[in-house]
C-alpha cells in the first residue's frame, strides 16, 4: 500500500461542547496518521441540536483553521460530518422483494432495490430517514443470511433497522457545514462512527454496547451476532452533570466545569469525606468550601440515570444479560473516576474504556488517544471505507446526494491526490511489513462488515424542494 496513493480525508465531529476537525491518511501498514488536528469551543449548539446558524459557523472554522494551523501543507475542502442530537429515533421494520430476474444470482443492485424500498415507511411528518440498515436477510426459505450476493433464490428479504432524525435539524448541521466554505462528503450517525474507532472484531462477535458519553447527548450503539441490533440517543450527558453541580452547589458554570474534571468522581463512596475545595468568593464575598463528597453525590445521581437509560434500552431488545463483550465507554464523559465501577453496578455488565487506538498508527500521543476523539477518528474510517469500495458520494446542489460510478470518480481521485502533501517514505523490513498488512487486513475486513450493512445513506435526505437559504 503506498501512502502517496491514500487521499487525505477529515473528519468533522460538531458537539454540544467542542467542534473537532481531524485529518488523517492510512500508512503502508492500513494504519491511520494523524495529519491535522484542530480543537474549537462549540457555540450555537445545543444537545446536538443547531440552536444558532453563525455561531457554529464560527465554531466550525476555528477548528479548520486550527487544523490547517496544525499541518501547514493541508488544504481541506471536503469533509466528514458527524450527526446526533436528541430528535434521532430508530425503528425495526421487515422488508421483501421478488426478484424479476430469478435465473440470475443475486447482486448488488438487488440489495439496493431492496433497501430503498424500505424509504416508503411510514414515518412521523417532520422526519427524515437518516440511514436503513440491514441487519440479517433471508432468501426464499433460507433465513438469518449475512449476505445473500451470489445465491440464487426468487424472493429476498431481510429485517432493517431504520434511523429518523428531524429533517430541519439535519438541514441546518449542512447549512453551517456549507457556509464554512466546506463539501459535505457525508453524513454519519456518530454513535456509529465511535464504534467503529473503538471496537475490533473479538468484540463484533462478541456482542457489545458502545456508550459514547458526549457533552450533549450520549450516544448508543448495540451490536450482536455481529450485526448492528440498536441505535439510541439519550438527551443527559456531561452538560446536564455541570448544570446539575452549578445549582446543586451555587456556583459558575465554568467553576461547576471545572471540579467535575479536576476532582469529580461518578462513585461517591470513593470520594474522600474529609476533602474539601475552595471556591473564591464573587465581589469580596467570603470564599466557599465545598465538600468533594457533595459534588460526587451529584456526579453520581445523573450518571446512575443515565446508565438507566442504557439499561432500558438493552431491555428493549433483550440484550441486558446476553452481550458477552459489555460495555464500551468513550466520548469525553467516560474520563470521570471510577466510572467503569458504576456502569457495572448499575448494568450488571463488564465495562471497559474505549479508546481510538485501535486503528491509529504508533507515535501518536496519549491526547489523540483520548476517548472524546473517538467519534472524529470512526468518521475518517468511514471515509477510507467508501473510498476502498468505490462509493465516494457527494452532497450536491440543493442538498442531493450524487453517486459516482469508477469514471466520473477519476478525476475526483485525482484532485485528492492533487491535494495531498508528499512525504518521506521510511524503509520497513518486507517481512515485518507483509505480517503486519495480514493483521491489518483482517481488521480492515471486519470495519467493511461493519460499514456494509450501511446501504441507505440519506438517499433521500433531501429530496423536497430546497428550502430558501438562511443569511
Amino acid at each position: 500500500m503506498n501512502t502517496k496513493e491514500q487521499p487525505i480525508i477529515v473528519g468533522l465531529d460538531i458537539g454540544t461542547t467542542k467542534v473537532v476537525a481531524i485529518a488523517g491518511r492510512k500508512n503502508e501498514f492500513g494504519k491511520l496518521e494523524i495529519l491535522g488536528f484542530g480543537r474549537a469551543e462549540s457555540t450555537g449548539v445545543n444537545h446536538g441540536v443547531v440552536m444558532n446558524i453563525e455561531q457554529c459557523i464560527r465554531s466550525i472554522e476555528q477548528a479548520i483553521d486550527k487544523c490547517i494551523q496544525s499541518n501547514p501543507n493541508l488544504e481541506i475542502k471536503e469533509v466528514y460530518v458527524g450527526i446526533a442530537g436528541q430528535h434521532i429515533k430508530s425503528l425495526q421494520t421487515r422488508g421483501d422483494r421478488v426478484r424479476s430476474r430469478t435465473d440470475e444470482e443475486i447482486n448488488k443492485e438487488d440489495i439496493d432495490l431492496l433497501v430503498r424500498d424500505q424509504y416508503k415507511t411510514y414515518i412521523p411528518a417532520g422526519d427524515q430517514i437518516i440511514d436503513i440498515v440491514p441487519q440479517e436477510f433471508t432468501v426464499d426459505n433460507t433465513a438469518s443470511v449475512l449476505d445473500p450476493i451470489g445465491m440464487s433464490g426468487v424472493k429476498i428479504g431481510a429485517n432493517f433497522h431504520i434511523i429518523t432524525g428531524d429533517r430541519n435539524a439535519i438541514r441546518n448541521i449542512k447549512r453551517c457545514v456549507d457556509k464554512s466554505q466546506l463539501i459535505t462528503r457525508d453524513l454519519v450517525l456518530q454513535p456509529l462512527a465511535s464504534a467503529a474507532a473503538v471496537m475490533n472484531d473479538e468484540d463484533l462477535e462478541a456482542g457489545v454496547a458502545i456508550v459514547d458519553i458526549g457533552g450533549g447527548t450520549t450516544d448508543m450503539a448495540v451490536f450482536y451476532d455481529g450485526i448492528l441490533k440498536h441505535t439510541a440517543v439519550i438527551p443527559y450527558a456531561g452538560v446536564n452533570i455541570t448544570n446539575d453541580i452549578r445549582n446543586g452547589l451555587g456556583v459558575l458554570r465554568a467553576q461547576a466545569e471545572q471540579m467535575k474534571v479536576q476532582f469529580g468522581t461518578a462513585l461517591a463512596e470513593e470520594a474522600n469525606a474529609n476533602a474539601y475545595i475552595t471556591i473564591p468568593g464573587l465581589r469580596g464575598l467570603p470564599p466557599k468550601e465545598i465538600s468533594v463528597k457533595n459534588l460526587a453525590h451529584i456526579i453520581q445521581a445523573r450518571m446512575q440515570e443515565i446508565l438507566d437509560y442504557v439499561v432500558y434500552h438493552l431491555k428493549q431488545i433483550d440484550l441486558d444479560k446476553r452481550l458477552y463483550g459489555g460495555i464500551i465507554l468513550t466520548g469525553g464523559g467516560a474520563q470521570l473516576k471510577h466510572i467503569i465501577q458504576l456502569t457495572e453496578y448499575v448494568t450488571g455488565l463488564g465495562a471497559r474504556i474505549g479508546h481510538p487506538n485501535e486503528h491509529l498508527a504508533g507515535g501518536h500521543t496519549e491526547s489523540m488517544m483520548n476517548p472524546m476523539y473517538s467519534t472524529c477518528i470512526g468518521l475518517i474510517l468511514r471515509g477510507y471505507h467508501d473510498f476502498e469500495n468505490g462509493r465516494m458520494r457527494f452532497i450536491g446542489e440543493g442538498g442531493n446526494y450524487m453517486h459516482l460510478n469508477e469514471e466520473q470518480m477519476k478525476p475526483v481521485i485525482t484532485e485528492m491526490k492533487a491535494a495531498q502533501t508528499e512525504t518521506e517514505e521510511e524503509e520497513v523490513d518486507t517481512e515485518n511489513s507483509e505480517a503486519l498488512q495480514n493483521k491489518q487486513a483482517k481488521r480492515n475486513e471486519n470495519l467493511k462488515r461493519l460499514f456494509d450493512g450501511l446501504k441507505g445513506k440519506f438517499m433521500s435526505l433531501f429530496e423536497e424542494v430546497e428550502d430558501q437559504e438562511i443569511e
